[in-house]
């Protein structure tokens, strides 16, 4: 917190599909409707031209200057190398340094994740950074880990992925002793691959709340809190709730066009993208694992989405998440 009680975030102004002026606008709102201090990291000419039509000048926003930016189709390790000062690695040091509270970006995940992991460092016992939250609405109490960043664990990378989701239940959902289980191909022990089966044996040994496989279909039934998986099948299942949210807005569309008025159709599909599609209703999580609050949010996010991005980093901040990480990895045994 800083000393007007704001929290201080520093945000990739150049991440995602629709930057800078899309995330400028949602760095505004944020300001405007939560008690946040935004530092926009980019060009700072290219900043003050997108800011200068909505008479920004008495609110708490600020431009870090950077010219390096992680362009579409760079690949992400190689760009950081040859580009230090990119955005997304500035916004990240500015936390390292103390002069953020967290970051914000709405851009590629993988260099976002090597960013938090160069720049900020993992907690002792973390190989790398990893990517979760909650997929459906459906499902308010479910975390699933990991979603993207990490595919070809090791067993051992599931059992931290259950500590850090355990800390992520506690901090942003307020359970005080979340449900982990194993996502597999059936509820038996002994189902899975051998990666999931080897997984299943540390997770029993653990002592962690855990209580064993689950299947797809019970994502959606609450049964667990904390499900964890393989960021490979983590991000299919993820990709596959927008196509899915995609596809039904379609049939919506096509179905009750002769019934109700558009209006109300669109209401009704804004409602299904809120249950399915993660960026739609929180904008986007934070990088678990990593000594410091890094939130990255989906790349196709417009203004509202960036602003909801910047709410999921203010809240990490003020419930401890980082140090609750800490006490929840101790505990692993």
């Amino acid at each position: 917190m800083e000393g007007n009680g704001r929290v201080r975030i520093a945000v990739d102004a150049m991440g995602g599909d629709y930057a800078p002026a899309e995330v400028v606008r949602g760095a505004i709102q944020a300001v405007r409707n939560q008690e946040v201090e935004i530092i926009l990291v980019g060009p700072e000419e290219r900043l003050r031209a997108e800011l200068a039509p909505y008479g920004t000048a008495s609110l708490p926003l600020h431009i870090h200057h950077t010219d390096q930016f992680i362009a579409d189709g760079e690949h992400p390790a190689v760009a950081l190398r040859e580009k230090p000062q990119a955005s997304v690695a500035v916004a990240a040091r500015l936390v390292q340094e103390g002069q953020a509270k967290a970051a914000v970006s709405m851009g590629h995940t993988g260099a976002a994740m090597i960013a938090a992991h160069w720049i900020l460092g993992t907690m002792e016992g973390i190989d790398r950074p990893v990517g979760g939250g909650i997929p459906f609405a459906l499902a308010p109490q479910t975390v699933v880990l990991d979603l993207g960043p990490n595919v070809d664990c090791k067993p051992r990378q599931f059992v931290q992925f259950a500590a850090l989701g355990i800390a992520y239940a506690r901090c942003l959902l307020g359970l005080d002793n979340p449900a982990v289980a194993l996502l597999a191909n059936g509820s038996e022990e002994g189902k899975g691959n051998r990666q999931g089966q080897k997984a299943y044996q540390l997770l029993k040994k653990s002592g962690l709340n855990f209580i064993g496989n689950v299947e797809g279909w019970d994502l959606l039934s609450g049964r667990a809190n904390v499900v964890v998986c393989d960021g490979f099948v983590g991000n299919i299942l993820l990709k596959f709730g927008e196509g899915l949210s995609a596809a039904l807005a379609r049939w919506l569309r096509e179905r009750l066009a002769s019934l109700l008025p558009m209006p109300e159709i669109q209401r009704l599909i804004n409602e299904l993208q809120d249950l399915l599609e993660i960026e739609k209703r929180i904008g986007g999580g934070p990088l678990l694992g990593v000594k410091g609050v890094m939130v990255v949010g989906h790349g196709r996010s417009r203004a509202p989405g960036v602003e909801k991005a910047i709410g999921q980093a203010k809240r990490a901040v003020e419930s401890h998440l980082i140090e609750t990480i800490e006490e929840e990895l101790s505990k692993i045994h």
